[in-house]
């Protein structure tokens, strides 16, 4: 199988995070997209994903799995040893709660903070900047809401390590090109993420 992506954004390094916990990153070739160049916006690239995002996964038969969550529940139900996504009911209910919070309250007002902010994409986009300042409020208020829940917990979801952790982790570190860090004050934040920084997979 292929993993199209680009290795310095937040979503594939999510990807190859989860594949280094369960042991399967030489299972793929991983093929580098040059985002600024805009390669994800060719006719071809575009025929892998419409969306025109990284990462996107071919598989053997020629199918094509887009979206970061999608490709990470390929790898869960395919090598279920080692779970990252919950085994029961309720433990998988909680982890897609915690996985859709992450998303949509830290991991979207990250990206859109790096991209109205900077101007990155300016050339395929209008970045409106007090919306990349708006975004920049709800990532700050989000990290302390993670300190506070990590009060008395190692990891985000039950008592392991798992995807939610891995998603957390990922938009924490892209956040530096925001110039946003975690706070002094936030010691619980701090000390789950050099917990997480300590793993392996974190250096993929």
């Amino acid at each position: 199988m292929k993993i199209y992506e680009t290795k310095t954004a937040p979503n594939p390094r999510r990807v190859r995070m989860f594949m280094a916990e369960k042991g399967l990153l030489d299972k793929a070739e991983f093929v580098e997209i040059d985002l600024a160049k805009g390669e994800n916006l060719t006719p071809e690239y575009r025929a892998r994903n419409p969306m025109k995002k990284v990462p996107v996964m071919e598989l053997d038969d020629g199918t094509y799995i887009a979206e970061t969550m999608a490709i990470c529940r390929y790898f869960e139900e395919s090598y279920p040893d080692k779970p990252l996504m919950g085994t029961t009911p309720v433990d998988k209910a909680l982890s897609e709660q915690w996985l859709r919070w992450i998303e949509w309250h830290f991991s979207m007002p990250t990206v859109m903070c790096f991209q109205h902010s900077t101007g990155y994409f300016k050339d395929r986009m209008n970045p409106i900047k007090e919306w990349g300042e708006e975004c920049r409020g709800a990532i700050e208020e989000f990290m302390t809401f993670l300190d506070g829940h990590l009060a008395d917990k190692d990891y985000i979801c039950g008592d392991s390590f798992s995807a939610a952790d891995i998603n957390a982790f990922a938009t924490v570190d892209f956040n530096k090109v925001n110039k946003i860090r975690i706070q002094p004050e936030q010691v619980n934040l701090k000390a789950w993420y050099d917990r997480v920084n300590e793993r392996p997979s974190a250096r993929v």
